[in-house]
């Protein structure tokens, strides 16, 4: 490459140093490492480029996977002039310069692939400036996010557009991408095979943060090869990806849940401890195991609920970090308790039919009498004190007068609701008994 010249004195200056992330940045989509599942000849982008027409896109995915290079490679495809800004530093005078810009070149036969870094950021407003600028042609809008669209993205905005999930890069990616930088640099990592596994782990799926670390570790000067030892001793392992508040959260919390109600003690330790990894506060998940116990296990244990109660008090007295342990013993004893949403589902159902039946009064029958009127009007006439019935059991019905009666709750044959189920069955009995006579 030829050298760089300061204007005053003539002498050659260095070039300026160039990241390594920037130096292998692809030059076509075929060079993209990763994200086959819309870059592959079947995939969505592979059928758009094939047929010729590209429609606006929201790019969804983390850190690092190639958003930006995806949107600027799609541009160069398409002759499209790129135009990159981020939501976090624009305004709308600058918004708005960018449209006249892009209305400029469409008259001059020029389209316009405008990327928007984060735009998520944008609010309700700025969002809708942009549709109708999308609608005539003028610009093409590429959307990158790392939240999820559904809950930040106006309808609008979506439904012009076409959302691509990018994915965190596999270790086999990151693998191909290790190779290309040595390629690059011309010299081998200094790591031991098992250090070269390590490295790319700490990357977390982030071949940015992967380019990073490898410039890190090439700058070394080492005599011999480092083992996973003396990477780490060098190297700070990558912070996990997680936000608290967004999607992030709810991913792992799904994924806690469903391996409790899977009964799965290991992969429920896993994301109850990947959570507090991440930060997450231990009063949000005592409240949500508790949640657990009521939803997914109910009345085949009923000690459940009372374990995840007296783990959250034993975390609020002993604090962390012993406290997350009282947490962790009833991660486990719920995966393993049998399980039943008998009672949810019946309470569920108990809600749809109270909305649905509205104001129906209980029977006279069960109703109380306080006054003289109130007794000369029925109430209470003809109820069955069940402590003097046979059994200790009237059978009385005590839904609203001409509801047929229903079956709300439906023990199942697990656990403590096995029993349950003995008693519900013995007083269906016998109220068909009661009544027939």
């Amino acid at each position: 490459m030829a050298d760089l010249f300061d204007s005053g004195t003539k002498e050659p200056v260095a070039e300026p140093h160039r990241p390594l992330a920037d130096r292998l940045r692809p030059q076509t989509l075929s060079e993209v490492i990763g994200q086959e599942q819309v870059l592959g000849p079947d995939a969505p982008l592979g059928v758009m480029l094939a047929s010729g027409s590209l429609s606006s896109l929201i790019f969804w995915g983390p850190p690092g996977v190639g958003k930006t290079t995806i949107a600027r490679l799609l541009a160069q495809e398409t002759d499209l002039h790129f135009v990159q800004i981020s939501a976090i530093f624009t305004g709308v005078q600058y918004l708005k310069k960018v449209f006249e810009a892009a209305k400029i070149r469409r008259q001059n036969g020029q389209g316009t692939l405008l990327f928007v870094d984060e735009v998520h950021r944008f609010n309700k407003a700025q969002q809708d400036g942009f549709l109708p600028h999308m609608e005539d042609g003028t610009i093409l809008l590429v959307g990158a996010t790392t939240e999820n669209p559904s809950f930040e993205l106006n309808a609008a905005v979506l439904s012009r557009a076409q959302v691509l999930v990018l994915e965190r890069l596999s270790l086999a990616d990151l693998e191909r991408l290790t190779q290309r930088a040595e390629k690059e640099l011309d010299r081998k990592l200094p790591l031991t095979p098992a250090a070269r596994d390590a490295l790319q782990e700490m990357a977390d799926g982030d071949g940015r943060a992967l380019l990073n670390l490898i410039e890190q570790v090439t700058a070394w000067n080492v005599d011999a090869p480092l083992d996973t030892g003396g990477l780490s001793a060098r190297l700070m392992r990558r912070a996990a990806k997680y936000d608290k508040s967004g999607d992030e959260h709810y991913n792992l919390i799904s994924a806690l849940h469903k391996s409790v109600r899977g009964s799965d003690p290991d992969a429920a330790l896993y994301w109850f401890a990947r959570m507090l990894t991440g930060g997450e506060d231990p009063r949000y998940l005592a409240r949500r195991i508790t949640r657990m116990a009521v939803e997914d296990i109910g009345l085949a244990d009923p000690q459940a609920q009372s374990l995840c109660l007296h783990a959250w008090e034993t975390y609020e007295r002993l604090g962390s970090p012993e406290g997350e342990l009282a947490l962790a013993q009833a991660v486990v004893y719920l995966a393993l308790a049998p399980k039943s949403n008998g009672a949810y589902v019946g309470y569920k159902a108990a809600m749809k039919l109270a909305r649905q039946s509205g104001s129906e009064p209980p029977p006279k029958h069960i109703l109380n009498a306080p006054t003289s009127l109130m007794k000369d009007q029925g109430y209470g006439a003809g109820y069955a004190y069940d402590h003097d019935a046979e059994d200790g059991f009237s059978g009385q019905d005590y839904f609203p007068e001409g509801m047929k009666r229903p079956v709300l709750y439906q023990p199942v044959e697990r656990g403590f609701e096995r029993e349950l189920k003995k008693r519900l069955d013995y007083f269906a009995k016998l109220r068909e008994q009661r009544n027939s006579q």
